[in-house]
């Protein structure tokens, strides 16, 4: 066993280390209880797993300049965040020492210790952000380099009331910011009715896959109008400059538990330099050289579902 030094104290009891080319260490196993002292309290790097639901990892990772990237801890602990006071077993940082992100749990998903294990455990945690305070189980919050909370992933199930440029709307999944405070995108939990540059549409996703809340579905830009959004509802044709019309719609795709029955698949649209881009088709058009005309989509299909139980 030997010792190694941090930024923020000296480890005992290193066990196992792997190093970088420069001969910096890469991560390394302790075997007994540490304290780093940083600004964000006193951390406790992981020594030992007694609960089976929480992961024997390698506890501590490395930048190749030797900053701390991530820790591991041994019980969950109080962290004096930018946000408020969170709770936490896992966190990263920046290379410049600010935390990047916080995870409240750290769990093993495993046979016997299931995603709805660690729901359960999870506390509801209110913290403070540019769209107010907001209580909700969190799964983790991501942070600027500069401190500014960048977005939140919510549990599944967890809703929270965000309040935006179009109206007020119940979100899922997560949330995520601008730098400086605004609203970049949200995962709307509801078919949800929003200003385009192209008339309101219905902005919804029937399946989001995101296992976290850095990139919604609904995207804005800086000043708050719709940059991007998903939509199962309708389906748009453009009449270009020269007459010809171009149709774009969401798709469709057999439900995984019998093909009797489609999924709608969404589509995505974004706005850009003036010009409206179906990402999917790849094809995008001049708004000021077109007409767009927007159509309910009405093909019958089933929402996405993946328990085939009868």
């Amino acid at each position: 066993m030997t010792s190694f030094t941090t930024t923020y104290g000296t480890l005992d009891g290193v066990e196992f280390r792997t190093l970088f080319s420069n001969g910096k260490t890469d991560g390394c196993l302790v075997s007994k209880a540490n304290i780093l002292k940083t600004p964000y309290g006193e951390l406790v790097p992981q020594h030992f797993a007694e609960d089976m639901g929480r992961r024997p990892v390698k506890p501590l990772y490395f930048y190749k300049s030797g900053a701390l990237k991530s820790i591991a801890l041994q019980e969950q602990t109080l962290l004096d965040t930018p946000v408020g006071k969170v709770p936490a077993e896992l966190v990263t940082f920046h290379e410049s020492g600010s935390i990047k992100r916080i995870f409240p749990l750290d769990g093993r998903l495993t046979g016997y210790w299931t995603s709805k294990n660690e729901y359960d455990l999870a506390e509801s945690i209110t913290i403070d952000t540019p769209a107010g305070a907001l209580t909700a189980k969190f799964i983790g919050l991501q942070f600027y380099d500069s401190g500014a909370l960048k977005s939140i992933t919510l549990w599944p199930g967890e809703l929270l009331t965000i309040n935006t440029t179009s109206g007020e709307f119940r979100v899922r999944t997560g949330v995520a910011f601008y730098e400086d405070g605004a609203l970049r995108s949200i995962e709307p939990a509801g078919v949800t009715r929003v200003e385009t540059p192209v008339g309101l549409i219905t902005a919804y996703d029937n399946d989001p896959q995101g296992i976290h809340g850095d990139l919604n579905s609904l995207q804005f830009t800086p000043e708050g109008s719709v940059l991007a959004f998903k939509t199962v509802a309708e389906e748009f044709v453009i009449i270009d400059q020269l007459g010809e019309g171009h149709r774009f719609s969401p798709g469709l795709k057999d439900n995984p538990c019998g093909t009797e029955r489609k999924v709608v698949v969404p589509l995505k649209v974004r706005f850009s330099s003036g010009r409206i881009l179906f990402e999917d088709y790849q094809q995008s058009f001049s708004l000021d050289h077109c007409r767009v005309k927007v159509l309910p989509y009405d093909r019958k299909a089933s929402n996405p579902s993946y328990s085939c139980a009868s």
